[in-house]
């Protein structure tokens, strides 16, 4: 019987299914990447704000505490954004006929809150509770970066499933003394694995890792 195939098929075969493998495995390493890139996260990308409020000017350069403004951190699961008239405390003396304050002035007369674009914007399957972090001693730091330095705010850490996991199998890096959770200057110090594990241990700090923790 005469031969149906030539020899070349059989390697024409084994390159085709090794080929397909690598294409397949190349396509998932992507959109893995993609997945975590800032192009998904929105990581250090700055969103565009009814007002231009600069974080590095009222933290940094006037010495704000963030609970002036986040007036629930401290006890409720959202932090809060301030009404208008909170910054009007302000600005009704300072800068009080600067033209890109207008929308705040503007705000102030209608009653009509100003519409800010959320930065650190979680889906709506994750739970997250401010409060609770607050209270343990996480800093503001640890999830929104140095926002000292930002004079326009973006997303300081990329909020992925992963990312949050990795803190709650190991919490001891972020733990600090409760009084310097809103410290944006507080540098840990070179035994911080020892003093976070101390810290952990004192206030009983064990973070679910079950999906239930923050998949309610």
């Amino acid at each position: 019987m005469a031969q149906v195939f030539r020899r070349y098929t059989n390697t024409l075969s084994r390159v085709t299914a090794v080929s397909a493998v690598g294409l397949l495995s190349l396509a998932v390493w992507l959109w893995a990447r993609v997945q975590r890139s800032s192009y998904t996260t929105d990581l250090r990308i700055a969103k565009t704000q009814p007002v231009p409020f600069s974080h590095e000017h009222h933290v940094s350069g006037i010495g704000i505490d963030c609970r002036y403004c986040h007036t629930s951190v401290e006890q409720g699961a959202f932090a809060g954004i301030p009404p208008t008239a909170t910054c009007m405390n302000c600005h009704r003396q300072i800068w009080a006929t600067a033209p890109m304050l207008e929308p705040v002035r503007e705000s102030l007369r209608t009653g009509k809150s100003l519409e800010w674009t959320r930065v650190h914007d979680l889906p709506d399957f994750a739970y997250f509770d401010h409060s609770i972090h607050v209270q343990r001693g996480v800093g503001c730091k640890s999830c929104h970066g140095a926002v000292d330095k930002m004079p326009l705010m973006w997303q300081g850490s990329p909020l992925t499933m992963g990312w949050c996991l990795d803190c709650h199998r190991d919490p001891t890096p972020h733990l600090r003394p409760k009084d310097e959770v809103f410290d944006m200057a507080w540098t840990p110090p070179e035994d911080q694995p020892e003093q976070g594990a101390k810290l952990a241990l004192e206030r009983n700090i064990h973070p679910p890792q079950s999906c239930s923790g923050c998949h309610r």
